[in-house]
């Protein structure tokens, strides 16, 4: 019978030949340090209209309450940066692709299939930013980098442009120590870049200044003092782009992420002349149909009010 640590050494192995770039390996707890963070967010409403972060709190807090008897949280991360050569309006370079839930689900489902064909049946539950789950806690907590001060996790050999995938399982393995730090240091550019100051403290996202969660998010028109989108129609690569640790960024090699319909390319004019049957048909399969015809068409009358 394989030790954990022979499981967990197999599973890396194995990850790397499943299409996913790193994996770190964390014990199945309740996260602690995580708790009063999340409660004073959630306090300070910073999380604007997604109510659903206020539900099953206890279950994005502790592993065993959404895998009963669960003992590891393995947590994966895909590479999705690619350079953009977007000019007039612009998409966050994650929304170039096929939609990421679906191209790393097919990959997690692939990856447990060859688990159990080795090891038998265990329970399990996986999750691609679609669950109570704080992905970013769980890679922090197995080593794989640590929380920026525009929250979002970055990796010391990597930078920040991935994706974030986790199983957790009912299987004891070997698991990875956090770094001993964080290294933004005194640096604060992400701070300084935010087009609509929504890094309120290092660490520290306010949603509702989010031109992410304002183009995406957001439903319904548009509040009276929305910020300025600096041109984004969809998401914001802005905290990301002027992160120096993003100066390790490489050219993803997933060719499920490469640009859709080259929308990398589009001018103010692509945007304006699309129908809504035209979105229906282009994004059918890409993470762009979650803001909706009618979400994307607020976005841009707001981008182009701001450009008059």
């Amino acid at each position: 019978m394989l030790s954990p640590e022979d499981k967990s050494h197999w599973i890396k192995n194995l990850v790397t030949n499943s299409g996913f770039d790193y994996c770190g390996i964390s014990a199945a707890r309740f996260l602690e340090e995580e708790a009063p963070h999340l409660e004073n967010w959630l306090c300070n409403s910073f999380h604007g209209e997604m109510s659903y972060m206020e539900r099953n709190i206890d279950k994005r807090l502790d592993p065993r309450q959404l895998v009963p008897g669960a003992k590891s949280v393995i947590t994966l991360m895909k590479n999705y940066y690619q350079a953009s050569a977007q000019t007039e309006i612009k998409s966050s370079r994650y929304a170039f692709g096929l939609d990421y839930h679906e191209v790393i689900k097919e990959k997690m489902r692939a990856l447990i299939t060859t688990m159990q064909a080795e090891w038998g049946m265990f329970e399990h539950r996986s999750f691609v930013d679609s669950a109570p789950v704080l992905e970013r806690a769980w890679a922090r907590n197995s080593g794989l980098g640590w929380v920026g001060k525009n929250s979002m996790l970055i990796h010391p050999k990597a930078g920040s442009n991935y994706f974030l995938a986790v199983i957790i399982l009912d299987i004891e393995l070997r698991y990875d120590n956090p770094l001993a730090k964080d290294y933004c240091g005194s640096c604060q550019r992400c701070i300084d870049a935010c087009p609509t100051d929504a890094i309120v403290s290092p660490k520290v996202v306010d949603a509702r200044k989010c031109i992410s969660y304002l183009s995406i998010e957001l439903k319904g028109e548009m509040p009276t003092n929305a910020p300025a989108y600096d041109s984004w129609v969809f998401g914001c690569d802005v905290c990301n782009d002027v992160c120096p640790w993003n100066r390790f960024a490489k050219q993803h090699q997933e060719p499920s992420f490469l640009p859709l319909n080259t929308i990398n390319e589009w001018t103010k004019a692509d945007w304006e002349a699309l129908s809504e049957e035209s979105f229906t048909t282009l994004f059918k399969h890409s993470p762009i149909k979650r803001s909706k015809w009618n979400g994307l068409q607020r976005n841009l009358r707001h981008i182009l009010k701001e450009k008059q």
